[in-house]
């Protein structure tokens, strides 16, 4: 088992920035991709970032705007977010996933998820 814990979320004007952090506990942390989905009213739950050891990559959307990261000492996941737009606003979760082959954008993929951190972006 892996336990998620978000945290960072908040409200913030169009142009600022955030940092969400998400601490691991429970299994190796090391052993599993990490990956932060959002979630906006009425809509379906999408990819914003993934990161494993050898690297990572951002949805198009948030390209250029969002970092993934993570400090394997410290067990959490990053997600620093700059020149937020109210189109980013939704509840952000981080998920954990012991995955085979490239690293996926795909929610059933992971095993382990979050409670989610409200990001609210006013224009």
């Amino acid at each position: 088992q892996v336990q998620l814990v978000e945290s960072g979320g908040g409200l913030v004007q169009a142009g600022g920035s955030l940092r969400l952090s998400c601490a691991a506990s429970g299994r190796t942390f090391s052993n599993y991709d990490m990956a932060w989905f959002r979630q906006a009213p009425g809509k379906e739950r999408e990819f914003v970032a993934g990161i494993r050891w050898n690297g990572g990559r951002t949805a198009d959307s948030v390209k250029g705007r969002f970092t993934i990261s993570r400090d394997y000492a410290k067990n959490t996941a990053y997600l620093q977010m700059n020149t937020l737009k109210p189109e980013d606003t939704g509840i952000y979760y981080c998920a954990a996933g012991a995955i085979l082959g490239p690293l996926t954008s795909r929610t059933a993929d992971y095993q382990y998820w979050g409670q989610g951190t409200q990001v609210t972006v006013s224009s």
